[in-house]
């Protein structure tokens, strides 16, 4: 069999007694480099799986209820609105890398992002306004944003599995410390929360050119504090975050 063809079969085989056996006999030393690789990739999903089930542990625990996973993003930067979603995943759900998001490439949660949005039982978003942030600080914003996307839903849940916040909804609620890392639910979330955030600061680039919020996401950058600093806050900048602040108070 000509290696182009052999890989082609190899991928197809998940039994790793069959594969180590093949090791064993095979001559060729292209071939027997095929399945090394081979048996690399299976211990990596194999891996990949575990931590998928581990982080699966708070679904569990729910089992029989309609759990719903919610996160925000945007609480550091210093310009735009905080996004939360809240997101009901469907049955046998699994979406390798999901456990591992912020080790993720922008491709790769991409990817998994559109396999959520195609796949998942309901998800929605809630956002809170720089006018709310600095009207009743970042934190009571971050939980209005988590209140809204809650309310967004159109199943309702029964559990609520919230990144590190309680929202007192009369629902039952798990606060979970890192719980991107420690649930799928809110992993997905995250996700799903992260991307939308990203696409709507890249449009907002479009209309406050100079600050590079199409690649910053509105942190403070060094191209942002130079854009600041050359052609002042901006409508969409938090009036209450350091360094604007200190520049209406100086202006």
């Amino acid at each position: 069999m000509k290696l182009s063809d052999f890989k082609i079969y190899l991928s197809e085989l998940t039994d790793e007694y069959v594969i180590r056996d093949m090791y064993k006999t095979e001559a060729r030393i292209g071939a027997k480099k095929l399945i090394g690789q081979r048996l690399k990739q299976l211990e990596r999903d194999h891996l990949e799986r575990l931590n998928y089930q581990t982080a699966s542990a708070y679904e569990d625990q729910y089992a029989g209820h309609i759990i719903c996973g919610i996160d925000e993003v945007g609480r550091g930067p210093l310009a735009g609105p905080v996004v939360a979603c809240a997101v009901i995943l469907e049955e046998g759900h699994y979406y390798p890398g999901l456990t591992d998001s912020k080790k993720l490439s922008r491709e790769k949660r991409q990817d998994i992002e559109q396999q959520l949005l195609e796949s998942v039982r309901d998800y929605a978003i809630g956002m809170a306004s720089v006018e709310e942030i600095d009207a009743i600080n970042i934190y009571e914003a971050s939980k209005l944003a988590m209140r809204r996307a809650v309310q967004g839903l159109s199943i309702q849940p029964t559990v609520l599995l919230i990144d590190a916040m309680k929202l007192e909804t009369g629902l039952v609620e798990e606060s979970i410390i890192k719980g991107d890392e420690k649930s799928v639910s809110i992993g997905a979330a995250s996700i799903i929360a992260k991307e939308y955030r990203d696409r709507l600061m890249a449009s907002y680039d479009r209309e406050y050119s100079g600050y590079d919020f199409k690649n910053n996401a509105g942190y403070g950058t060094k191209k942002h504090l130079e854009g600041l600093r050359k052609l002042g806050i901006t409508p969409i900048h938090r009036q209450t975050f350091e360094p604007v602040k200190s520049m209406i108070i100086h202006h």
